[in-house]
Parts: structure tokens; C-alpha cells; sequence
């Protein structure tokens, strides 16, 4: 089964578990957003709106919210002295679809919760947190650490003018 939908001003024919690369949407990782706007429903019969499909809709999942390569816009007007550097990167939102439904069924799938990163074994809460800042005189160093000893420069005598010696 197959779906058109569209969304950002354009159209995506997509199907169950397939990844596709849109305009930003809102959602964060791991949510479940839906598509209201789907043109046409295909498989064994197909199905085409006119504009859209009521009571139809594709649910997906998203995988990443990231910023497309970096476009460089340059404007030169020659002999004018003048010109224009801009660059801009595309906002998107990957993202995998779960279920094409129709009949305004509602997603099955629910969104994931998010995971706390696994924490070593052996390491507790009280061993993150920041130790007892230094006196005033040490300035960031350890409490115990010295400031190393600096050797003067030695520069060779020169005659300060004139003269050959």
C-alpha cells in the first residue's frame, strides 16, 4: 500500500517503512507526527481525492531534526565595487513512516520514550557533581599545585650604537 501526501509545498509518494527527508516539522526525535493532507491511496484499489482523501492520513515517526550542506549565495555587480556574500542552510526533519490509515483511524503506534544515557557502573550522583571551588589565590589551579618557576631570558650584548668594536 502506497500513499501521496503533501507537506512544505511538496508532494512524497510514501509507503510503510520507508524514510523520507521533508521541511521541518515540528517534533522532536522519537514522536509520532501524522499527515492529514494525502492525495491519493494505492494497492490493490486505488483511491484519488479531490483535493484530498477525508478520513485518510499517514502517521511516521521522527528519527532527526537536522540542517541540509550550506548553500552560498554570491552577488557581484561588476565595475560597481559592490558585492554579496550569503550563505543558508535548509532546515529538514527525517523521518520513517509507520502506518498509512484511512477511515480516520487513529496511529497505533504510540511515541517512544526517551532513554537516559547508561551510567557506568560504579559511578553515583555524587560523583559528578563539581568539587569545592578554590581560594582566591589560586585562581584555578589546584589547591595544592604550584606556579612553575620562570628562568630569565639571557640576550646577548650588543653595543648600543655607532661604534665598531
Amino acid at each position: 500500500m502506497f500513499a501521496v501526501i503533501r507537506t512544505g509545498g511538496k508532494q512524497y509518494r510514501v509507503a510503510a517503512e520507508d524514510l523520507i527527508k521533508v521541511d521541518k516539522v515540528r517534533g522532536n526525535p522519537g514522536e509520532i507526527v501524522q499527515f492529514g493532507e494525502v492525495l491519493v491511496v494505492g494497492g490493490d484499489s486505488i483511491t484519488l481525492g479531490q483535493p484530498t482523501i477525508a478520513g485518510a492520513s499517514v502517521a511516521a515517526e521522527v528519527i532527526e531534526q537536522g540542517r541540509g550542506p550550506k548553500i552560498i549565495a554570491f552577488k557581484k555587480r561588476r565595475r560597481k565595487n559592490s558585492r554579496r556574500r550569503r550563505g543558508h542552510r535548509q532546515e529538514f526533519t527525517l523521518l520513517r513512516v509507520t502506518e498509512i490509515l484511512t477511515d480516520g483511524a487513529k496511529p497505533s503506534q504510540t511515541a517512544r520514550p526517551k532513554r537516559e544515557p547508561k551510567k557506568p557502573a560504579g559511578e553515583s550522583d555524587e560523583a559528578k557533581r563539581p568539587k569545592a571551588k578554590a581560594g582566591p589565590k589560586t585562581r584555578g589551579r589546584a589547591a595544592g599545585a604550584k606556579k612553575p618557576a620562570k628562568s630569565p631570558a639571557k640576550k646577548p650584548q650588543k653595543p648600543k650604537s655607532g661604534g665598531k668594536d
